[in-house]
């Protein structure tokens, strides 16, 4: 299927590995040009000529922390009017909730919240103006089934969504969308390291415990990287414009519910 976005212009945060390189080379396998962003600049760097060489596209790396209004300035100047912005950013650490402090909670919201509001606020507006957008932003699986270790992630993910939910029907009627994305267990750095959390306080060991993760999923096995890419590939292209403030959630089947 064309997913009709060759020559379109995408903001993909968080996305020299994981999950965010994963949808940064989805789109980019599209036709779409990309302005791609971490912390890291060699990471950054060796991604971005990875995504140049397989499929041709312009990739312009933005070393900065997207959490902070001087990393979100750095990249808004390399793309003031993108047709697509996929929020992503790391999520907090595990813990325990009587361990954290109002400075913790802070930052939470800051990354997990505020920056993909702070993104949209400034780029919606040129996305209304041109009759398209789609924006993507990659919580969690835990906004609808919460896991107790990660409630940091678990409350500023909801805010998020409860956010998104609004402001999503408003702008639907410009053909500008947007959806949110619940990775479940997906094969990436930040699962393996919370997998390291929960086997140093059990005692339990981590190899054994992950294929018990694993093997508990309805797939019998983690996501990949790029099949979460090509979803929110879907979610950004000229079809999705009747699809809005839904939650996807890629797991596997591991959420029991119905909804």
């Amino acid at each position: 299927m064309d997913l009709g976005l060759k020559g379109k212009k995408a903001i993909v945060c968080a996305s020299s590995k994981g999950l965010g390189k994963g949808c940064a080379m989805a789109l980019a396998q599209e036709g779409v040009d990309l302005v791609i962003n971490s912390r890291s600049a060699d990471m950054l760097e060796a991604t971005a000529e990875e995504i140049r060489k397989a499929t041709g596209v312009t990739v312009t790396p933005v070393a900065c922390d997207v959490t902070t209004g001087e990393g979100r300035a750095k990249v808004l100047a390399a793309c003031p009017n993108p047709d697509i912005l996929v929020n992503n950013a790391g999520g907090p650490p595990p813990g325990d909730f009587r361990d954290w402090d109002r400075d913790d909670w802070i930052k939470a919201l800051d990354a997990n919240m505020l920056t993909p509001i702070f993104l949209i606020k400034a780029t919606v507006d040129g996305m209304i103006e041109r009759k398209f957008g789609r924006v993507v932003n990659i919580t969690s699986g835990a906004v609808k089934a919460p896991i107790d270790i990660l409630g940091l992630s678990n409350g500023a993910r909801a805010g998020l969504t409860g956010f998104i939910a609004g402001l999503s029907r408003k702008t639907v009627r410009h053909n500008v969308t947007i959806n949110n994305l619940l990775p479940g267990a997906f094969d990436t750095d930040r699962l393996h390291a919370n997998m390291q959390a929960s086997a140093n306080k059990t005692g339990a060991d981590v190899g054994e415990l992950t294929k018990q993760r694993a093997a508990g999923i309805p797939a019998g096995r983690f996501g990949t990287p790029d099949e979460f890419g090509h979803a929110c590939a879907f979610l950004c292209s000229a079809h999705s414009g009747f699809i809005t403030g839904q939650n996807l959630l890629p797991d596997g089947g591991a959420f029991p519910g119905t909804m």
